[in-house]
């Protein structure tokens, strides 16, 4: 997959570096060139250009990516105008805009955007969600539905991660190991010291952290 950040600000900056860094071919371009020294060791292809120039971006072949994102989300003016020219004149299959408010939001999206992002409202949403529940979230799927991790509840200790649903009704289908997640079976034999990382119902995950 090859994939378009279009602004090298904080947000851009960290979306590029991050596909990059997940196996992803990405290609960053900004009209600042201290911000194209900043990334260019750390992507695949970094292009200073005008960004809103059309012949610009047709040059360096922005119809050959499969997702554009427009990260520029301060200066809406040049977001609307790069992601209307983008969905007007050119074939990207997706393209993903970032901004900083819903009405900017409901714009974009009339213009063309495939999707809007709200990083800062989103990431306060998803704060909220983690402080207000009992357990230790990882994420909140839906009001109701979470992924968690606990340690080992002393009941499961050398039984098969499948006895998680029947015991709590929950599944277990993972452990963690340091930074990372470690998917396991159903018959995984569950260790004393493991750390395991369980979805369900949130009513469900508070019983199993009780238990741990």
């Amino acid at each position: 997959m090859k994939l378009c950040v279009i602004g090298v600000g904080r947000f851009g900056y960290q979306v590029a570096t991050t596909l990059t860094d997940n196996g992803m071919e990405v290609m960053a371009i900004d009209s600042n060139e201290e911000r194209i020294a900043s990334i260019k060791d750390k992507v695949s292809q970094a292009i200073c250009i005008n960004v809103t120039d059309e012949e610009a971006l047709r040059t360096i072949g922005i119809d050959e990516m499969d997702v554009v994102i427009v990260a520029m989300g301060e200066d809406f003016a040049q977001s609307v105008l790069i992601t209307a020219l983008l969905k007007q004149n050119f074939s990207v299959p997706r393209i993903i805009t970032r901004t900083i408010n819903k009405l900017h939001k409901d714009i974009l999206l009339l213009i063309g955007a495939d999707q809007v992002i709200l990083p800062e409202q989103e990431m306060g949403i998803r704060l909220a969600d983690m402080l207000s529940l009992p357990f230790n979230a990882l994420m909140r799927v839906t009001p109701d539905v979470s992924l968690s991790y606990h340690r080992t509840p002393k009941e499961l200790i050398g039984k098969p991660a499948e006895a998680m649903h029947s015991l709590y009704g929950t599944v277990c289908i993972g452990k963690k190991q340091k930074e990372s997640i470690e998917i396991i079976s159903p018959q995984y034999i569950i260790k004393a010291n493991d750390i395991l990382v369980y979805a369900g119902e949130n009513q469900k995950l508070e019983r199993v952290s009780k238990g741990s």
